[in-house]
């Protein structure tokens, strides 16, 4: 079987897990590091993958937002130790040994750039969660996609991903009705990312905390009308660095649009060493609900619920589903942005259109 050549643009937490959920994938194959660093800092020529598991967590951190970009030709990690480490600036003459790139780096400052410049050699899936961004972030990667006849799946994960496909098929078969989005308890990469990026930040999590009362008035069949506030609160932790003016980086934190200002965000400043300790776990989840109504006035509930112990593998996952279904696509010719709601589900799965016809329909 010829195998999907998978390529991972940023080696964090998001990156790691692409890597290991490949393996779980018997369709696809992990081939090189590209790094803005020096090649000797991350990893010495030709130790490829299973070495850079011995840089420190803040280097793999700085790393996360694209400075390291991951292409392989293996299946497990004692394969990958061949994967040769190569500059960034290299990338562009791998466009022909790269099937799909994905690119694991942070939507405020990566995902906006990255996306389109490396649509123009790659096909390639993000998972940019920037809510009100996504059309301003479609068009641009779009227009780069196209003109070089690519695909790009952009805002690829749980949210925006599955989430928006479970808001659309709500909406499509209880179309009288309200949808509502819950998320948490957990940790939100993306806005733990945007802490991090101001200035006198030297580490940040960021947990999101649905409104109890709220969810289980919907579960009751209320339809009320609440405001991203009224929805959930944000609850932060910080490490600042030595002399950093901690009531600047609280305030910025807070009026930060699309991220904090519409929240009832808390600030807690805590020791790096605290941190590390008590907030290190990447859990998540959260529900999509739709209360509505059918016929002569029958009440209809719809829930989709995801429980997860770690939010980046299982982005990760949903990353690898997606970079399958672009493969699939660009080897029918078509080009352009592409989002979840423009997949076939089949084009998802590594099972054949037969066997899911007999098992699962």
């Amino acid at each position: 079987m010829e195998k999907i050549r998978i390529g991972i643009c940023g080696y964090g937490n998001l990156g790691r897990g692409v890597e290991s959920e490949i393996a779980k994938n018997p369709d696809m194959e992990l081939a090189a590091v590209f790094t803005r660093r020096d090649v000797s800092k991350v990893a010495h020529a030709g130790a490829g993958v299973s070495s850079m598991r011995n840089l420190s967590r803040g280097e793999l951190s700085e790393g996360a937002g694209g400075d390291a970009c991951l292409v392989t030709q293996t299946t497990d990690a004692t394969a990958a130790a061949a994967a040769p480490v190569v500059s960034i600036g290299e990338i562009a003459s791998w466009k022909d040994k790269i099937d799909v790139l994905i690119l694991c780096g942070g939507s405020k400052s990566d995902l906006p750039t990255q996306g389109p410049l490396y649509a123009k050699d790659f096909n390639t899936v993000d998972s940019f969660d920037t809510h009100a961004k996504i059309p301003e972030h479609f068009e641009a990667v779009d227009a780069a996609a196209k003109a070089a006849g690519h695909i790009s799946i952009i805002s690829a994960g749980w949210d925006p991903g599955l989430f928006s496909l479970m808001r659309l098929y709500m909406g499509a078969v209880a179309p009288e009705g309200a949808t509502y989005t819950f998320w948490g308890p957990g940790v939100s990469q993306g806005h733990s990312e945007a802490i991090r990026g101001i200035e006198g930040v030297a580490g940040a999590i960021q947990y999101t905390i649905p409104n109890e009362g709220a969810l289980e008035r919907i579960r009751g069949g209320e339809t009320p009308e609440l405001t991203t506030g009224e929805k959930h609160t944000r609850l932060c932790y910080v490490a600042a660095k030595d002399g950093a003016d901690k009531a600047k980086i609280e305030t910025e934190i807070k009026t930060m649009p699309n991220y904090f200002a519409d929240y009832d965000t808390t600030v807690n400043f805590v020791t790096l060493e605290e941190l590390s300790k008590n907030h290190s776990k990447m859990k998540h989840g959260g529900h999509v609900l739709r209360t509505g109504k059918t016929g002569e006035g029958n009440n209809q509930s719809i829930e989709f619920t995801l429980k997860l112990d770690s939010n980046p593998e299982f982005t990760s996952s949903v990353l690898i589903a997606c970079a399958r279904a672009a493969y699939r696509l660009s080897q029918k010719g078509e080009s352009g942005a592409k989002t979840i709601f423009d997949i076939p589900p089949a084009m998802l799965s590594q099972i054949t259109p037969e066997k899911l016809r007999k098992e699962l329909l």
